[in-house]
């Protein structure tokens, strides 16, 4: 019988065969723990699956799946180790992330999810910014936004997904923080690590990113749409100030308060040494 590995990465790939070979590497270059990676391939056509074969490493699955989030719990499914995340075809983890994890939540023995800092970096994989891990608040998640990284972030399989806490599949945008506000109100324990553990890369195609420049009908529906999914989580899991737009008067004063408070965080947090 296969012993528990430390961790498990998830990858959900579709057609990002510029990207994933940089992924791969990241993952199989990791020193001091224990891991399997789980690709969860869509049905790739540009080549990726290609490269993927080239790894016999990989836990390699080819299944159509609705969109990101089934892909990801697909894989979430498959998952045996320890501990659980997702890291994208164009994102990379940083070398010594792994056994720097493993350290730190063998430390934390009451978390349910550990997570760190990381670096937004170009098409070409040069950094543009380093982003803190800040403490976890609900209600700062809810307002504010989104202020963890999937890419860097870890969730125990014990007391998550062996719990049947799964991604909402109706999401398509802002699954991670619909997913990280649900563990929230679940009364799950998060701890920060502030240190830099990966890279997330920023670009044109990115799922969550809209092109801000173009003002043609897909570029508008996708916005509206994430827009819609923001909206969800403030309706569903805040307090219900409004069945109307998001957008009024509260939800901006709180988005205001809670701005404020993530830059006080920002500025009194130190980093890992």
């Amino acid at each position: 019988m296969d012993t528990e590995p430390d961790f498990s990465i998830v990858t959900p790939s579709f057609n990002y065969a510029s990207y994933v070979r940089e992924c791969i590497e990241s993952v199989l270059s990791q020193k001091g723990a224990t891991f399997e990676h789980i690709i969860q391939d869509a049905g790739s056509t540009d080549g990726t699956l290609d490269i993927l074969r080239e790894y016999p490493h990989l836990k390699l699955h080819v299944e159509k799946d609705s969109g990101m989030s089934e892909g990801i719990n697909k894989g979430f499914l498959k998952a045996r180790g320890k501990w659980v995340m997702w890291l994208n075809t164009d994102d990379r983890l940083l070398p010594g992330a792994l056994a720097a994890i493993k350290s730190f939540a063998n430390s934390r023995p009451d978390a349910d999810v550990v997570y760190g800092a990381w670096n937004f970096i170009g098409p070409d994989g040069g950094i543009q910014r380093s982003m803190k891990a800040l403490p976890y608040s609900l209600n700062m998640h809810i307002w504010y936004g989104t202020y963890l990284a999937s890419t860097a972030l870890f969730l125990r399989r014990s007391t998550t997904i062996d719990e049947g806490i799964l991604l909402d599949e109706r999401f398509h945008y802002d699954m991670d923080g619909e997913y990280y506000a649900r563990l929230g109100r679940a009364g799950k324990k998060f701890a920060h690590y502030n240190k830099l553990l990966a890279d997330f890369r920023w670009h044109g195609d990115n799922l969550s990113a809209p092109n801000v420049e173009r003002r043609d009908m897909d570029s508008e529906l996708k916005r509206q749409r994430q827009h819609g999914e923001d909206a969800a989580i403030k309706r569903v899991y805040g307090y219900s100030f409004s069945r109307q737009s998001y957008n009024n008067i509260m939800d901006g004063f709180l988005r205001e308060a809670y701005r404020l408070k993530k830059a006080f965080l920002y500025l009194t947090t130190p980093w890992e040494k």
